[in-house]
């Protein structure tokens, strides 16, 4: 590494500015929440999307009388598949059904804690 990188490129933030001034993005259930879905709307609206083909999603997508629910849901799987990724497929599932149970692998030794530990006091012999 160089010890001394250029450095002058790099530009502060200003007193009181944000380096995120939009904040972090909102999910798609809090934008759906907040314009007056019920949770139990969105997930089952996403349960059923779920169960359909590519073509009935584009026909959800190109419906002028889709709802914004079902179009908020169309544009995430559309984009999830056209990137070629899970992200927001899981996140929707994961909406609906939950997190997929996880295992964890732990180990407990008997030994005790301070096995290996050697405590070394100095005594002051001298009476102060």
């Amino acid at each position: 590494m160089n010890p001394n990188p250029d450095i002058s490129n790099l530009n502060p933030f200003k007193k009181g500015e944000s380096g995120n001034p939009n904040g972090r993005p909102r999910k798609y259930v809090t934008l759906l929440v907040d314009q007056g879905y019920k949770r139990s709307e969105i997930n089952d609206t996403i349960q059923n999307m779920m169960a359909m083909t590519v073509d009935e999603l584009k026909q959800v997508w190109d419906n002028p009388k889709a709802t914004i629910l079902e179009k908020t849901i169309a544009s995430a799987m559309r984009k999830s598949i056209e990137k070629g990724t899970l992200y927001s497929l899981e996140t929707l599932l994961s909406r609906v059904y939950g997190l997929p149970k996880q295992e964890l692998a732990a180990s407990i030794s008997p030994q005790p804690i301070w096995q290996g530990v050697k405590l070394q006091v100095e005594t002051d012999n001298s009476g102060n």
